[in-house]
C-alpha cells in the first residue's frame, strides 16, 4: 500500500466511528468552541503521552483509539472554525456534518500530499512517540494562539494547527496499523 492508500484507510476507519458516534449522540459536539476541542485534544495526547511513558492502562483502552480520538476532534475543530459554534446542537443534520467532515479529510489527505511530496515522507523514519510530542507541543501553541485572539504576528492559525494535529495522528495510526514503528 502507498501513503495515499494508508492514509485514506486511516480516515476511512475514523470517519466510521465518526458517524456512529452521530448516530448515538447527534451533532452535540456543535456547541463546543474551538478551545474546547484544544482542550480535548490536549486530554487525548496526554493520555497517549503517558501510556507511552507508564506502559500500561489502568482502564484497558490503549493508543490507537486516543490517536482516532485527536483525529475525530481535529476535524470538529476544523468544522467549529469553519461553521462557528452554535448553542443548539440540532442546527446541523447528522448528513451535514458527514459532508463537513469529509471536505475537512479531503483537505488533511491534500496537505498530507504536498508535505510529504515535500518532506520525502520523513515522517516514516520517527517514533510514534515524537507524534505523540509533536501533537502536544501543537495543541501548546494553538492554546497560546487562541489567548492571543489568533493575532499572530508569523504564525499559521489555529485551522493549521488542528491540520497538523490531524496528520500527526494519522501517521502514528499508520505505523500502529502497519506495524512500522521504528527503534
Amino acid at each position: 500500500m502507498n501513503t495515499r492508500e494508508e492514509f485514506e484507510q486511516i480516515m476511512a476507519e475514523c470517519r466510521a466511528l465518526f458517524a456512529k458516534k452521530l448516530h448515538d449522540y447527534g451533532p452535540a459536539w456543535r456547541i463546543l468552541r474551538p478551545s474546547s476541542l484544544t482542550d480535548q485534544i490536549y486530554i487525548k495526547a496526554n493520555r497517549i503521552r503517558s501510556l507511552e511513558v507508564k506502559g500500561v492502562s489502568m482502564v484497558g483502552e490503549g493508543i490507537r483509539p486516543e490517536f482516532i480520538g485527536i483525529v475525530n476532534y481535529a476535524i470538529v475543530g476544523l468544522v467549529q472554525l469553519e461553521h462557528g459554534y452554535s448553542d443548539q446542537p440540532d442546527d446541523m443534520t447528522v448528513e451535514q456534518a458527514l459532508q463537513a467532515y469529509d471536505v475537512q479529510a479531503e483537505k488533511a489527505l491534500q496537505l498530507m500530499l504536498r508535505k510529504n511530496h515535500d518532506y520525502d515522507e520523513a515522517w516514516r523514519a520517527m517514533r510514534v512517540s515524537s507524534y505523540t510530542d509533536l501533537i502536544l507541543m501543537k495543541v501548546f501553541r494553538t492554546k497560546q494562539i487562541e489567548a492571543l485572539d489568533g493575532d499572530t504576528l508569523v504564525s499559521e492559525g489555529v485551522d493549521a494547527n488542528y491540520m497538523d494535529m490531524m496528520n500527526y495522528a494519522v501517521f502514528g495510526l499508520i505505523k500502529l496499523t502497519f506495524g512500522e514503528e521504528n527503534p
